[in-house]
């Protein structure tokens, strides 16, 4: 049996921390703290900090959602957050995790289980979340999950039925967590595929991008769904090869996350992509959303993936050639679309 060290010494309970400010971490928060839990909830705006504390709402994200302040501490100390906790939930975007966390050391995360609910690569090595945890803080891998979809933060903020994939090697980690985050309106599956259950958090991603980039410029319905089925084959082959483990991938964690970003109202990477079909540049849009779509940053790190591997995905190729080769959206789908099946 492995110790997890999933119950404080301190209480019957677990404590959480989750690192991140955004939409996502915000649910997450919402849910543990639904689920009665002590969160210590770290995120860089000494601000928001102040006003969480006081308003009992996170001013930039979800500010719909009130947070309950007797079970949630937030704080801007990211290792004043971590010292306390069991369970270690990472939800910043994968551009800035490695400033997020520069002032942590491994003895930090120590003896504690380490989530990824992060859709995307570190682009300083390409790594999987899993991975750089793993390297970079010495965490088991044993104590190191994912959080996979299908789940919008939108729709957990409105407590409108949703379901989240709880991935990892270890049946305590898996089973523990599941048990954690499960509520009336989130639903929890498990799966011991970490690999590709994150790969597929991050690749579809790139889709919702392609399927935006095809709305923005007037294609229609029919078009989308050759783009959204061939995404689905292109990522079947590229997890598929990545890593060897046994998997279906019309399963939710990977066919119906990418259904939900590639068709949602809330996916911040199709309206990214619609943006770039309707011919605004990368900076304008970045200005506009005020929001991270992890699907840019993402884009550039598995196209050097694909690389490595030889693989052919003309829809990540597509993507890579109008974000990072400036090339014109139109005349890159032209040539997209003679390569769809």
């Amino acid at each position: 049996m492995i110790d997890i060290n999933l119950t404080s010494k301190r209480a019957q309970v677990p404590k959480i921390c989750v690192i991140g400010g955004g939409s996502f971490a915000t649910a997450i928060v919402k849910i543990l703290a639904d689920n009665k839990l002590r969160v210590y909830w770290w995120m860089r705006d000494m601000e928001s900090v102040n006003y969480i504390k006081e308003f009992k709402h996170n001013p930039k994200y979800l500010s719909s959602v009130e947070i309950n302040t007797r079970k949630v501490r937030p704080t801007n100390k990211i290792r004043r957050a971590v010292r306390f906790a069991d369970v270690v939930i990472l939800a910043v975007p994968a551009a800035f995790l490695e400033d997020a966390m520069k002032s942590l050391r491994p003895r930090d995360l120590q003896n504690k289980v380490v989530i990824s609910a992060i859709k995307g690569l570190v682009p300083s090595t390409n790594d999987i979340i899993a991975d750089y945890i793993h390297k970079t803080f010495e965490v088991a891998k044993s104590k190191i999950g994912v959080i996979g979809g299908p789940c919008h933060a939108e729709e957990v903020a409105r407590e409108k039925l949703s379901f989240l994939t709880i991935a990892s090697g270890n049946a305590e980690i898996r089973d523990k967590v599941s048990e954690l985050i499960d509520c009336r309106y989130l639903k929890t599956r498990v799966s011991t595929d970490v690999v590709g259950t994150e790969y597929a958090s991050v690749i579809k991603n790139v889709y919702a991008l392609a399927t935006g980039v095809s709305n923005g410029l007037n294609y229609g319905d029919n078009l989308q769904a050759v783009l959204v089925a061939n995404a689905q084959q292109e990522m079947t082959r590229f997890i598929n090869t990545v890593s060897k483990e046994s998997r279906d991938t019309q399963a939710s964690h990977y066919l119906g996350d990418l259904l939900v970003t590639a068709y949602s109202q809330f996916s911040r990477n199709r309206t990214f992509g619609i943006m770039l079909g309707r011919g605004y540049s990368v900076d304008s849009i970045q200005i506009e959303m005020d929001m991270v779509a992890e699907g840019y940053y993402a884009t550039k790190s598995l196209y050097k993936v694909m690389e490595k591997y030889n693989l052919d995905m003309p829809i990540l190729r597509a993507v890579y050639e109008i974000l990072y080769n400036n090339k014109p959206a139109p005349l890159v789908f032209r040539t997209l679309i003679n390569e769809l099946n």
